[in-house]
């Protein structure tokens, strides 16, 4: 059962690595078809193997500096998608609901509507005037309350508190309430 909530709470690294498998494929492909093709005499279809070779280990020489710089960036960047695509953990926008006898995955926009509608009910304002979101380890509730009608900043935590503990995800979100200083006229 663990392994079936790992694989609905975190993102798959398939394309990422189908992705570089792909490339690395492609490159190969393309050497073998250069070196065939001058083992049998022809003319090569881009570059020659041995010119490559050449060129590449007489880098910088011969090279114009702006297109040195846009190679060595996009290389960087790719490398930096390839790195952080191992090494960050991937999770996805869900958590887990406690129950003994099945396995409960939630979104975490369905946590923040049952949020919202708490918050609202305790603020007493309208829908329009709440909006929750919620991440791995926050649930931030911002509401604009009605002009000249006060709004319990307290009342609002016990409320959107208390219906976490109720869901009980995990992992637990941390709440942060802003009220905004200006109210909504006419509510």
């Amino acid at each position: 059962m663990k392994r079936v909530l790992h694989r609905e709470t975190h993102s798959s690294r398939a394309a990422a690595a189908g992705l570089a498998a792909a490339l690395v494929v492609l490159l190969c492909l393309y050497a073998l078809l250069e070196s065939a093709v001058r083992a049998i005499g022809q003319p090569p279809w881009l570059i020659d193997p041995q010119t490559a070779a050449e060129r590449i280990v007489s880098l910088p020489g011969g090279m114009p500096p702006l297109l040195l710089g846009v190679i060595g960036a996009v290389t960087a960047a790719a490398g930096l998608f390839f790195f952080l695509s191992a090494v960050l953990p991937g999770r996805r926008a869900r958590h887990l609901l406690e129950d003994r006898h099945i396995a409960v995955v939630v979104d975490d926009e369905v946590i923040a509507s049952a949020l919202a509608r708490r918050a609202r009910l305790a603020a007493n304002v309208t829908q329009e005037q709440v909006m929750v979101v919620v991440s791995q380890r926050q649930a931030v509730v911002n509401v604009r309350p009605t002009s000249g009608v006060p709004v319990s900043e307290n009342a609002i935590r016990e409320a959107v508190e208390d219906e976490l503990r109720s869901m009980a995800p995990t992992p637990m979100p941390q709440v942060r309430i802003n009220l905004a200083t200006s109210g909504v006229i006419g509510a």
